[in-house]
């Protein structure tokens, strides 16, 4: 299968099997790939929470109430550390939620590589959140996905939309 081809299969998972156990093998090599995504001057101002606890998954529960997101056995949490990430001296921009999109997108690429399903979440209580995890105000939790596998076959399944081509890329 050819990448084009890899990243219109992929899509965002609603509907998880509680049964379904991701190997650790496979979660070691999805994180595996999610480290090697690349970030401004190199600074990986992240860290990757695998979440697989019944404890901390309930409280993570309860900063994203959607039933659903309750059968994953697994979800992967991103956080940012914004006083690590590269600024750009001459305005003052800060890479950390480029650098934090980067990390998801693999991580959400080599979970699907890998036959995992997921979904790119940041609709969440930050603050419910970042108790879950136990972390302070300066760390960012900027996504969470679930990771496992749909409760059935149709849900992997469903066909994507999109703008054409000519509605979002500009050839100069």
């Amino acid at each position: 299968m050819d990448f084009p081809e890899f990243v219109s299969s992929s899509d965002s998972v609603r509907n998880y099997n509680p049964e379904a156990v991701v190997p650790a093998q496979t979660l070691q090599r999805i994180a595996e790939a999610a480290r090697m995504a690349p970030s401004a001057a190199n600074r990986q101002p992240w860290r990757i929470f695998m979440i697989q606890s019944e404890k901390v998954l309930k409280a993570v529960r309860q900063a994203y109430t959607a039933s659903w997101f309750a059968d994953a056995p697994v979800v992967a949490a991103v956080v940012g550390y914004p006083e690590l990430a590269w600024v750009r001296k001459s305005d003052q921009y800060c890479s950390i939620e480029t650098d934090l999109t980067i990390l998801m997108d693999h991580l959400i690429l080599a979970a699907h590589a890998e036959g995992v399903s997921s979904c790119w979440i940041a609709a969440f209580d930050p603050e419910l959140m970042r108790k879950a995890l136990g972390l302070n105000e300066n760390q960012l939790v900027y996504a969470v996905s679930p990771l496992g596998y749909p409760r059935t076959e149709s849900e992997s399944t469903r066909p994507k939309s999109r703008k054409s081509m000519k509605d979002l890329i500009v050839w100069m």
